[in-house]
């Protein structure tokens, strides 16, 4: 697929010396879903503000569409659809008003079919007459995104946009992601919400400290570094680990009933035989075994964990 965001050595310094960005390259290619994952104050916001123009980078250059977000900010800005973290609405205007003005802002002249399409792909068309004020926060939300989509972008930026929504309302966003991307536009999704990037995203990066560490395929990325775990419950729990079965891949759960082993498995043995042959000649009786694949999260934390090391 082809390159779409284009940002090499993009560095953003604040008076006193604070380094927000340092040094990000990244490539986003045309249609794909990417998650940037981080803690608070990695640098994630910023790097959206820096590519939509509302914060000017102190170094590097981002293009949109083969433009430059400096000397050819219009034509950048016009691919670019913002969905930012706080919902900052007009309270007393109608719904498809809103959505009318923004399309405006970016000279696309009027095609009320387009916005009719817009609010009804985000389930909205039934409150078009509705005053802002009288949504909930999740209508509120699609407001946002109907707002972002008006003017047709090609790029959708999603920071943060299911924060404070419940379960139910976050699937339903997920979803509109889904059709979204089928319509061919790409989408960078900022979250708090791991599993989020692991449902939805293509591609998953990770940010801490206004560096990039790592962007990576997400089905690669959890087969590179995720771990699988062996759990065995016993019988009754026991004290400590007997002295023959002690090794740096056992581990033994906090309440005495479970032994823990992590392997890999992509490896020639997982010795997972021999680990239970141990476990029976050790007089210790399992009542249950089961494995289970580390997550995203854990793959997540282990980073951030790492950089700060």
């Amino acid at each position: 697929m082809p390159t779409i965001v284009d940002i090499k050595n993009l560095r953003k310094s604040y008076d006193g010396g604070f380094e927000a960005l340092k040094g990000v390259n990244l490539e986003i290619q045309e249609g794909e879903i990417l998650a940037l994952l981080g803690p608070n104050g990695a640098g994630k916001t910023t790097l959206i503000s820096t590519i939509c123009g509302i914060t000017t980078p102190t170094d590097g250059t981002v293009s949109v569409g083969g433009h430059d977000i400096i000397t050819g900010y219009r034509a950048a800005r016009s691919m670019i659809g913002l969905v930012p973290q706080e919902i900052n609405l007009e309270p007393f205007e109608k719904v498809i008003n809103t959505v009318r003005f923004s399309r405006g802002l970016f000279g696309k002249p009027k095609d009320e079919a387009a916005l009719e399409r817009i609010l009804r792909q985000l389930s909205l068309w039934d409150k078009k007459d509705s005053q802002i004020r009288a949504l909930s926060g999740g209508m509120k939300r699609r407001v946002l995104i109907a707002k972002a989509l008006a003017h047709d972008p090609r790029v959708l930026f999603l920071d943060e946009p299911t924060a404070g929504v419940d379960v139910e309302l976050r699937k339903d966003m997920w979803e509109i992601v889904a059709d979204l991307k089928a319509d061919g536009v790409t989408i960078i999704l900022t979250t708090h919400y791991i599993e989020e990037a692991e449902a939805i995203a293509d591609r998953v990066g990770v940010i801490a400290h206004g560096a990039l560490l790592l962007v990576e395929d997400k089905a690669k990325l959890m087969a590179r570094m995720g771990k699988k775990q062996l759990e065995v419950q016993l019988s009754k729990p026991i004290m400590a680990l007997p002295k023959a079965l002690q090794s740096d891949a056992l581990t033994l759960s906090e309440d005495g009933t479970t032994l823990i082993y992590t392997y890999d498995t992509k490896a020639e043995r997982t010795g997972i035989t021999k680990l239970l042959a141990d476990v029976s000649k050790a007089g210790l009786v399992l009542t249950d075994v089961m494995t289970r694949q580390s997550s995203l999260e854990d793959i997540f934390v282990d980073l951030v964990q790492e950089d700060a090391a």
